[in-house]
């Protein structure tokens, strides 16, 4: 498993965890009832909350496993460069 995945995997994992957190404190309400009590109002306000930390996250995730990425092959580049420059031996 790459960084890059792995990252990935962490974010979405964190993400999950905080929805279904949010979901499970969510009740079903009677429908002749129109506004929100504070604690559902809260509530929602944390839903909306977890959903842009697990975007943030997720894009998070994805800037660094790019930069990984660009850091492997600089130094793959780096070493195959030095192959090239190393003396033969006879």
């Amino acid at each position: 498993m790459n960084t890059t995945n792995s990252f990935q995997s962490i974010a979405k994992l964190l993400s999950l965890t905080f929805l279904v957190a949010a979901m499970a404190g969510c009740e079903k309400t009677d429908a002749t009832v129109d506004s929100k009590g504070p604690a559902e109002a809260a509530g929602a306000q944390i839903d909306k909350a977890a959903v842009k930390a697990g975007e943030h996250l997720n894009k998070l995730a994805e800037q660094a496993g790019k930069g990984l990425e660009k850091a492997g092959e600089k130094l793959q580049s780096a070493a195959k460069e030095a192959q090239k420059n190393e003396p033969e031996e006879k």
